[in-house]
């Protein structure tokens, strides 16, 4: 019989430099339209994001976003300079998370590591400089998820479910890195404008064993919504990754999630007390809320870490999970759920003991 299988830790963290202030102060500038500059300004409120967190320190230029002087009106960096700031910045901001773990967990326990990140790429690359960094066993097996959006921290659960039921003496190790705020594009479009507003920086590291603690995890579901694709796109281009948010996600998810959750958990449904909801954006909560019938407080933990840091694309669920093992009632069955590119839906059926 394949073994149980336990989220038993989860870390976060965020880089020093708060970063919503001056994002708030440069981009108006850029409207030239002042019903624009309004319009702006009025979402921004609604959005109930207080805090975003960086890489970069903010520049006191009003026509520089960053200390170093890389972004600048008029002069934004290309693919290649933002690349170069996501290896210079990667490995500090996963050691915020790790570190606390490995006061733990003795580094030579690891038996697997996975990683997941969409906002930059390298060889040798993150997996390898975590190796090193932090003395792991060179026969670590190391798997890295690319490219899969806000949904890819629960791709890297199922992996390492998977991987704990094999093999029941694996212990797992789990680094969800995201470095959104390098890919600001000079956009002169109120929507694009308005997505970026919501992406930040941040990492969650995670254990995951067969020994008991944490939440255990019970099963997986993945759906996509393929009328819906183009929805959310992230493309390499030549000025950094370009990426599509529709403010029609929350209208898909509207249409589509009660349903791919009443057929995927029929009666067990109305068992479900916690809720980890990816707050990809205040109208996704919204909209969530609304067709599941949740209370406010089933949706606290989600509002909370939009408010607190925003969205860090696959890094976030993992920042909501981790508030509920700390603050939900002691005992419940739960789901996790992220969207991303596809338009898909991922999502996580666990259990918290106590």
């Amino acid at each position: 019989m394949p073994a149980s299988v336990f989220l038993n830790r989860i870390q976060t963290a965020v880089p020093a430099y708060e970063a919503h202030a001056k994002f708030m102060e440069f981009v108006p500038a850029t409207l030239t339209d002042e019903r624009e500059r309004k319009l702006f300004l009025r979402l921004a409120a609604k959005s109930h994001i207080e805090r975003r967190y960086s890489v970069c320190q903010a520049s006191s230029d009003q026509d520089v976003l960053d200390a170093e002087g890389i972004y600048r009106r008029g002069r934004f960096p290309g693919t290649a300079e933002r690349m170069r700031l996501y290896r210079k910045t990667a490995l500090p901001l996963a050691a915020r998370a790790l570190r606390p773990l490995f006061d733990e967990w003795p580094a030579d326990r690891f038996t697997h590591l996975i990683v997941t990140s969409c906002t930059g790429f390298y060889a040798p690359g993150l997996d390898l400089e975590i190796l090193r960094e932090f003395r792991l066993a060179p026969t670590v097996e190391r798997s890295v998820i690319g490219f899969m959006g806000c949904y890819a921290a629960l791709n890297g659960l199922k992996a390492a479910w998977h991987i704990v039921r094999s093999q029941p003496g694996a212990r797992v190790l789990m680094v969800n890195l995201e470095i959104c705020t390098l890919h600001m594009q000079e956009h002169f479009d109120l929507e694009q404008l308005l997505a970026f507003m919501q992406f930040a920086d941040g990492c969650a590291a995670s254990v995951i064993s067969a020994e008991p603690g944490g939440l255990e995890l019970h099963e997986f579901h993945c759906q996509t919504i393929h009328e819906a694709r183009e929805l959310i796109e992230w493309r390499v281009g030549d000025d950094g990754f370009d990426m599509h948010l529709s403010p029609k996600v929350p209208q898909a998810l509207a249409g589509n999630v009660p349903p791919l959750l009443d057929d995927w958990l029929q009666e067990r449904r109305r068992d479900i007390t916690l809720w980890a909801v990816h707050p990809g954006g205040r109208a996704i909560l919204d909209v969530i809320q609304d067709q599941l019938r949740l209370s406010q407080a089933q949706m606290e933990a989600s509002r909370a870490v939009l408010r607190e840091y925003g969205n860090m694309s696959s890094a976030t669920i993992m920042f909501v999970l981790e508030r509920l093992m700390r603050t939900a009632e002691p005992r419940g069955s739960g789901v996790a759920m992220a969207f991303g590119p596809g338009l898909t839906m991922e999502a996580l059926l666990f259990a918290k003991h106590g």
